[in-house]
This record gives C-alpha cells, structure tokens and sequence, in this order.
C-alpha cells in the first residue's frame, strides 16, 4: 500500500505540469457560403482557406513529400467538413482494392480523419475513406494504446464523396455534429483533430498536426491531436428509429438421447424489433431496445486453442458499439470485468433473447458516464437475467489522467446474483510516464462466506509510452480466489502476475533501407496465491524490423513454463500428464510491403511443447483482383509430437474469404473455414444491400457440416446445422 500511496502522490505532484506535446488552440473557420458534396472542394467558400501545413510522418518524420497534400476544415450550423487535395503525379498509381463498407485494407490510398469530440485526449472517433468514396469508421480508446482500442465494429452517420483526375484525388467529407457530440462551454467547443493522408505504394503517410512517429499510431493518438475551437455550435437533439424484422428457418441434428440415431430439428424464425435512439443533449446519448436484433451476420473466426484457458473473441453486436470505451475496465490485452458478450449469448455462443433494455452514454460536467440495464429471457436451460453496469470517471490531475468507478450486477429470476464493483486510475506521471491502478470486489450469492481479501482483485501499472527510444512496463497483479466478475471474460484465479517489459525504439534515418528497429525483453510469472509456486512462466526476446517500403520481420525466442495440476487435453485423444514442463520455440514472421495488390504474410514457429514438440507453420495471401473482387485465404498447420508416449495429432484450419462489390451500397461476401481440430467445415455468405446509414437488406446462409464421421455407432447426417435468415433494417431520423 505504501508503494500505491507513494505513486499517487508522485501523480498529484507532478500530474499538474502541460502535457509532452501542449499546443495552442486552433479557431476553425466557418464556411462562409454553401457548397456541394461532389469531392472537388472548389467553391468559393473553399478557395478563400489557406490549407493546413502537412508533414510527412513516414517513411521519414519530416522527410521531403513526394507528392503535393493539401488539408482543409471548416464548419457550419450542422456539420463538420474536411476536405482533402491529394495531387499525385503518377495517378495511375493511386490505389483503391475495395468498395465494402469498413472494408478498406492496407493497399489503399487514405485520407484519415480522427476526432476527439469531447477533447478528453483518451477517446476519439476515427473516420476513413479511400479513393472509390467508401465509408469506414472506429472507435478508438485509451488513447489508442495497444490493439484493444481501436473498435472496427462502430458505425455512425456521415457523408463522403471523391474524384480521381489526371492531377490525382481529392474528397470532401460531411459529419454530422449529432454523430460525434460535443461539450459546449458558453458559445465556445473544443476537440482535437488529426489528419493524415496515406500514399500505399510508397508507405508514404502526411499528417497534420505534426506529430512525429515517437509513439506507435501516434498519428491517430487523441492525446497528441490539434486542439480547434467551433463557436456558435447548436445542440443537436435527432431522435433515430430502427426497426427490423427478420425471418428464415435452421435446421440442426441432434440426438434425442444418447447413441441414439441423429435426426432433424427445424426451427422457424419470424421476428420484429425496435432500437430507439436519441440525443438527450449534444453529449448524452439515450437508446432503447425492445426484442433486441441481435441476429449475427457475421461468423467468429475460427481459432486453434494449445492453451489452458478459453479463447477470447469480440464483440461485433452494434448496440454496443456507441462509445464502448466508457465502458472499458481491462485486466489484461483480453481479460476484463465488463464483457458485452455475457449479455444475450451463452458462453458456447448461442443467441439468448433479449426482451429489452436501456443503454445511457455521455458526458455530464467533468464526467464520463455510461450505463446498461438488459433483461434476457428464459433459454437453453438458462434462467430469465437482468444485466446492468454503471460506469463514471473524469479528469484528474491534467487532461491525460483520470480516476473512475464501475459497477455491474447479474441477477437471475431466482435471485441468485454476482455482484461486483472497481476502481481505476490512470496518471500521467511526467512526460510518457504513466500509472495505472486498479481495485475491484465481487459478492457472489454462490459463495458461502465473504472473504475480503478473497474476492478481491488489485493491480498497479508503470509504464513509459513511447514507440521511439527506451520503454518498459512493470505489471503487479493479485487475484484472489473468490473473486468472480461473471459479466467479465477472464482465464484465471487465485492468482498474482509479475509482468517486465523493456524495449528500445530505433528509426535509423533517411539514408537506410529500414524504417525501424525494436528489441525487446520481457518476463511474465503467475504464482498460485495458495502455496507461492510458480504457475506458468512466459520469457523471451524480440526483435522488429521494418523496411522504409512497409515490409516487417519479427523475430522471437520465448521460454514457457508450465506447472500442470491436472492433465491437458488435445485433439485426437491426446493429452499431457500433470507435472512441471518447461519448453522453448522460436517464432518468425514476415509481412510483405502493404501498398500492393497482391500481398502475404508467412510465419513458422518451432521448438518444443510441453514434452514434446511442435512445429507451426501460417501464409496468409490476399489479392485485391480489382475494387470489385477481393480474395483472401489463411493456412495454419500445427504438427505436435509426444514421441515419448506415442502420441501425436495435427491441427489445420484453413480460411477462404471473398468479397464482391458492384458498388458502394450493393455487395457480397463468402467466407469458408475448415478446422481440423473441431472436425468442422463452415460456410458463411452473406448479400447486402445498403439503401442508407443503417437501412439494410441483409440475406444469410450459414451452414456447418462434419468432416469426420469415424468411429460413431450412429453414422450423423453431412449436415450439423443450416440457417437461412432475411434481415431488414430501416432507421428513420426526426
């Protein structure tokens, strides 16, 4: 305690200086007349503003651009404009591969715009377009600190048109002040604002403001975002309805009881629903749900698990979508206490119903708030549950630390419940040194006596953020056993983590061939609280290098150990004995340079496992045929031999995705995996129609057929499940 009571007061101390990268506030001019969404940004009120100074971020910071970029913002009572001039003197060169919505990829030109409407330098909204006009938007959180923050499943409301001519590209985009918020202090609101264009060919990126690559994606970081000034912004109050309805049939094979013959079960879908949204203010946002649509078009990729624990996947559903970040209380890169998926699926991943529900998020004052009350009904053996979650914090010390609380509930109709509140705080030391704390407690009517210290779970964070130079981490972590946040995802209890990072961030310099440099060494322990023993030991050292062209290598050694108490399961019947097992392995993996139509990624991966061996093996190639066609396929092999018991098994998934799109609104997409380890074949496809924002036609066919028929008394139909499912959505603004 005294070691988080020292830190907290280091953090009162010096959390109060400017940040690292103050800048002054930038007014923004209003447009001074009307203009047309056509891309060409050449009406007068566009001529009359000077463009914004670009900087070329890479291959070089502050290199000479090979290419004219000019930026412009401006406003007026309802909307936010930019609008980009991207002259290029080889236009035939400008890259476009897609025309599916959000399904943009690293082979395009780009103009990104990443706003942060609240100007909390921890949240913002990043906005894409490319080329062929298409449409693609995420949320970003922690101020876009590791993968976990950036939601690619967020999708609001706005406009964008483009033109390609012999002087290269240009585009003007319309964002409605209703889909990003805001806080209006008097007459006068402040966000910050980034910009980048992206030239794929020559992984050549341009940014305003001028931020150098010291931080990674510090070009999309909110923290280091120019700060600009609107006056005269009105709150913008639209009330959204969206109803859908859905229908289509699934067939499944089941057994009535066991070694019983296989048969059908049809089941018929016929449903209708309604999502409610409206601003109360321009930074609080209302939505209710009746008969929720969750109806997935979209399949979980299929994973190979070699681990203890269960795997991790997103979630994709968009009524969760509207500012999750609030809502973020992480253990680790995966593991958190609030988890949505808990919500409306069981933990194989069924659809529970969702008879209703409300979803509050925003800013009231100096705070952030967000809450979520939903009921499921009764459904596959599972009990009807109400599902809540309060989440405040707000601003301390200066504007990158905060200090907030969270609470979620799960009560079921019998009153059995879990309980659980936390506290968390992240404190900007000085410069890029950086705390976190964390404390949380559960009470669980399972259990049958509260312990305090028992179920309780605390952890403290230093860590100094910076991609360029020297950087580390230091993770203390202590989870007790009777701590169980059941809304949450996690993999472990009874538990405390010793986590160290250190890494050196290299950028060689304009004269040589690579880009940058990284190596890195780390350890990460687990002791079981019980008996102070090591559990599982992770160490090892990397190193990244990436070529000026966008090309990677990555180069590890790791050593893992691993103190079984009872014995693992693998496919094929095999297993690992209880007992201590240290084993080592060697992983490589390329990327090749980006900015091409046809790329791969290759990686290997050998050493041994447990008491055996493992040898690994991925290739994933992509070709962008055309902005019409889009292939895609992903190969992962797995040989593991325990010679020493004649055992052994492969495991192989194979992936294949198409995407077709005659145009923005109209597409098609194909997606086939095959996993060996599940014996399973899976097909999902799916046709849109996009008539609008949030007005879909959607048709889905999704089938799983087994592979293996081996070694059963009953021989079971090809067939384990087929669905079919008609989905149309309409939002209708007031």
């Amino acid at each position: 305690m005294r070691f988080l009571y020292n830190s907290l007061l280091l953090a009162a101390l010096f959390g109060f200086q400017p940040s690292a990268w103050a800048q002054d506030p930038m007014v923004l001019p209003r447009l001074s007349g009307s203009i047309e969404l056509d891309g060409l940004s050449n009406e007068p009120a566009w001529e009359i503003l000077a463009p914004l100074p670009a900087t070329m971020y890479q291959p070089v910071f502050q290199g000479e651009m090979t290419e004219r970029t000019e930026f412009r913002i401006a406003y007026d009572d309802n909307y936010l404009y930019i609008a980009g001039r991207f002259y290029d003197t080889d236009p035939g060169g400008i890259l476009t591969s897609s025309l599916y919505r959000d399904g943009g990829t690293f082979a395009d030109d780009y103009l990104n715009v990443v706003i942060d409407p609240f100007n909390d330098n921890e949240n913002a909204l990043w906005f894409w377009t490319t080329p062929a006009g298409i449409r693609g938007d995420m949320a970003v959180s922690n101020d876009n600190e590791g993968e976990s923050a950036l939601n690619e499943s967020w999708d609001t409301f706005w406009d964008v048109a483009t033109v390609t001519t012999e002087e290269g590209w240009f585009v003007e985009v319309r964002i409605p002040f209703s889909s990003l918020g805001f806080q209006a202090k008097g007459n006068r609101v402040v966000m910050g604002m980034a910009l980048s264009r992206v030239i794929a060919r020559k992984n050549e990126r341009h940014v305003f403001p001028a931020i150098p690559p010291d931080w990674e994606r510090g070009f999309a970081k909110p923290s280091l975002a120019q700060d600009v000034v609107l006056r005269g912004i009105a709150s913008q109050k639209p009330l959204y309805f969206t109803p859908y309805m859905l229908g289509g049939g699934q067939r499944a094979t089941v057994q009535a009881v066991p070694d019983a013959p296989y048969e059908y079960e049809n089941d018929f879908t016929r449903d209708i629903g309604l999502d409610v949204k409206y601003n109360l203010t321009s930074n609080l946002t209302l939505d209710l749900t009746v008969n929720t649509d969750f109806a997935q078009v979209e399949a979980d990729e299929a994973q190979i698990n070699l681990g203890r624990f269960s795997l991790f996947f997103p979630e994709k559903r968009p009524f969760f979508q509207e500012r999750a970040g609030i809502f973020d209380y992480a253990f680790d890169a995966q593991e958190r206490l609030f988890h949505s998926r808990r919500i409306g699926l069981t933990d194989a991943g069924e659809p529970v119903p969702i008879l209703g529900g409300t979803r509050l998020v925003g800013r009231l004052g100096a705070w952030d708030l967000g809450l979520i009350d939903m009921q499921t009904a009764r459904s596959h053996g599972q009990p009807s549950e109400n599902f809540g979650i309060f989440r405040l914090r707000r601003q301390l010390f200066n504007t990158n630390s905060f200090a907030g609380g969270i609470a979620t509930s799960r009560i079921d109709e019998a009153g059995n419940h879990n309980l659980v509140y936390g506290l968390d705080g992240l404190f900007r030391v000085t410069g890029d040194e950086y705390l976190t704390v964390k404390w949380a407690q559960s009470f669980d009517s399972g259990l049958d006596r509260f312990r305090f210290d028992k179920a309780a779970f605390v952890q403290m964070r230093w860590q100094r953020r910076r991609q360029k130079g020297f950087n580390y981490m230091v993770w203390l972590t202590r989870w007790g056993a009777d701590f169980q946040p059941k809304m949450g995802f996690y993999t472990r209890r009874d538990y405390s983590q010793t986590l160290g990072r250190i890494a050196y961030g290299w950028f060689p310099g304009s004269e040589s061939v690579f880009r940058r440099f990284e190596p890195v060494a780390f350890a990460n322990v687990y002791f079981r609280n019980e008996d102070g023993a090591v559990e599982t030991g992770v160490w090892g050292i990397s190193n990244t290098l990436e070529w000026k062209s966008g090309a990677n290598l990555l180069f590890e050694m790791i050593g893992h150990y691993e103190d079984l108490r009872s014995p693992l399961s693998f496919p094929e019947n095999t297993d690992v004995p209880v007992g201590d097992h240290t084993f080592y392995r060697v992983n490589l993996r390329y990327d090749t340079a980006s900015g091409r139509r046809y790329r791969t990624i290759l990686g290997a991966s050998l050493g041994s496992f447990y008491d055996g061996t493992r040898t690994a093996f991925m290739l994933s190639p992509t070709w962008n045929v055309s902005k019409h066609l889009e292939l895609s396929t992903t190969y992962q092999a797995n040989f593991v031999r325990f010679p020493d018991r004649d055992q052994r098994f492969d495991a192989h998934i194979v992936q294949f995705r198409t995407l077709v799109a005659l145009n923005t609104r109209v597409s098609a997409s194909a997606f086939v995996q095959y996993n060996s380890a599940a014996d399973l074949f899976a097909v999902n496809a799916r046709f849109r129609y996009n008539f609008g924002e949030r007005n879909d036609l959607w048709i889905v066919y999704n089938e799983n057929l087994y592979t293996d028929q081996q070694g059963l008394e009953h021989r079971r139909p090809l067939s384990q499940s087929r669905v079919v499912l008609l989905k149309y959505t309409h939002t209708l603004g007031l």
